[in-house]
């Protein structure tokens, strides 16, 4: 219990320190423009709060606070930013102007220091590598729910995918000409499917399946109702178990039962839950040969209820290779995921909204399931360089408060040839502030929902909401 509490205790470290690294780093790129060019810098802090550290050096206010979340620089010259850096010290109207191009200077610099933190650590993953599970990896399909819409179009186990909706596919999860995505983004009645099998190409409609959600749950988006393939690997054998009396042992590839193959773990899964009573001779790879193992299913213990299982535990991840992309291709990739992901949001007839991105908890709560893996270091730094590209991106558009408002407000001002009316950008600014603000309150409101406990609750509630859809999966 003790080592437990330690590990997530040092996996939440790591979060913490990897995460505002992407943003005191964003935030250092307009500090060192802002003394490049001469502004002003009024303070210079790393987290948010009531300071617990703080001190003034050449005129600067360097602080540490006491909410470990990010970090800020106040540029009195730039804009008017007291609802987040706090008010200001001095009267802006006393300090010298600066130019349109030291402000879009400096504006621009968080968002490229961004962008080299991306290519360091996608330096790092290309020397290192990242794990790429199979599922990830294949377009192959491995399981197909029953009565599911794909069901419904004869799209089969083993049937390979070649691409979505029009548009060719390479795996099967993942922003990048994936099958998933492609899916979610489709946004006709059907969506056509074509896929290969035993060496015929085919091509069929099916019409995308959306699950009810209630009002304070996040809005499901379309799905097939597929699984990818996966190399069903036994990772444990369960002590007195039938699996354990028959001979099964980890490491074992199950290929097959009663002369039917199977590509995903589930499909055995869903066959014992239909059979509960009956004997099935499993297909075994070990070592290179082929065993036949009968093995009966018997009720265990299963999250605090008998179930008819077995007694196996599957290595969820399956095969796991070990990819290295180049730098270029890692960032190139992750500004496409980016700009799909904008053009999904701003499309009226996309599924994808507002309330299906991440704020900081929803981040965090990824950070922490990468590094619970094995190869956790790797798939956080993997995941920064998508960070930090999003981070770029996002600040460029031209809203205020963000930096691409500060370039925007920045070209006007030279197109006017004077500054923008000093209280005409203090409301801009603040009104711009609200409106973020409330928005991440608004995406903290879904992803706190994502958080285990709170998700457990949730689903009880709704289990005992009367007019429950049976069917949501």
């Amino acid at each position: 219990m003790i080592l437990h509490i330690a590990r997530v205790i040092f996996i939440l470290l790591e979060v913490l320190i990897l995460f505002n690294l992407l943003i005191v780093v964003h935030e250092l790129g307009h500090f060192l423009a802002a003394r490049w060019r001469g502004l002003y810098i009024e303070k210079f802090g790393v987290w948010f709060g009531k300071p617990i550290w703080k001190k003034t050096v050449n005129g600067v206010q360097y602080s540490l606070g006491s909410l470990p979340f990010g970090g800020f620089v106040a540029l009195p010259q730039l804009a008017p930013m007291d609802i987040i850096e706090g008010k200001a010290d001095l009267d802006r109207a006393k300090l010298p102007k600066i130019s349109a191009l030291d402000k879009i200077i400096v504006a621009v610099a968080g968002p490229v220091f961004s962008l080299f933190l991306a290519l360091f650590f996608a330096g790092i993953v290309w020397a290192v590598g990242h794990p790429v599970s199979e599922g990830d990896s294949t377009t192959v399909v491995g399981y197909v729910m029953a009565g599911s819409p794909a069901e419904k179009a004869g799209v089969q186990p083993g049937d390979k995918i070649l691409s979505v909706d029009g548009k060719p596919v390479r795996r099967f999860m993942g922003m990048s000409d994936s099958i998933s995505w492609d899916v979610v983004r489709s946004e006709g009645d059907k969506i056509a499917v074509k896929f290969q099998r035993d060496g015929k190409v085919q091509t069929v409609w099916v019409e995308p399946y959306k699950a009810e959600t209630r009002g304070w749950r996040r809005k499901s988006v379309r799905q097939l109702l597929i699984y990818p393939a996966e190399t069903p690997i036994i990772e444990k054998v369960e002590p007195k178990s039938p699996a354990a009396a028959a001979g099964l042992r980890p490491g074992d590839i199950i290929r097959g039962f009663n002369q039917t193959p199977i590509y995903n773990p589930i499909a055995l899964l869903e066959y014992i839950s239909k059979h509960p009573n009956e004997e099935l001779v499993l297909h075994v790879e070990r070592n290179g040969s082929k065993l036949d193992i009968p093995v009966k299913p018997t009720p265990l213990l299963t999250a605090g209820e008998m179930k008819p299982r077995i007694g196996i535990q599957w290595d969820t991840s399956g095969v796991v290779s070990i990819q290295h992309p180049n730098p270029i291709e890692q960032v190139y990739n992750s500004v496409t995921s980016t700009l799909k992901t904008i053009g999904a949001v701003a499309s009226p007839k996309s599924d994808v909204k507002l309330q299906h991105l991440s704020g900081p908890v929803g981040i965090g709560r990824i950070y922490y399931l990468l590094f619970q893996s094995e190869r956790g270091w790797q798939l956080a730094l993997w995941f920064s360089v998508i960070l930090n590209v999003n981070l770029a991106i996002l600040n460029l558009l031209p809203i205020p408060v963000l930096d691409g408002g500060h370039i925007v407000l920045a070209l006007i001002e030279s197109v006017r040839r004077k500054p923008v009316n000093m209280r005409v950008l203090e409301v801009i600014q603040t009104s711009c502030a609200v409106l973020i603000i409330g928005y991440m309150l608004y995406i903290t409101f879904f992803d706190v929902q994502d958080l285990p406990f709170v998700r457990k609750k949730l689903d009880q509630l709704e289990a005992q909401s009367p007019g429950k859809n049976s069917q949501t999966p």
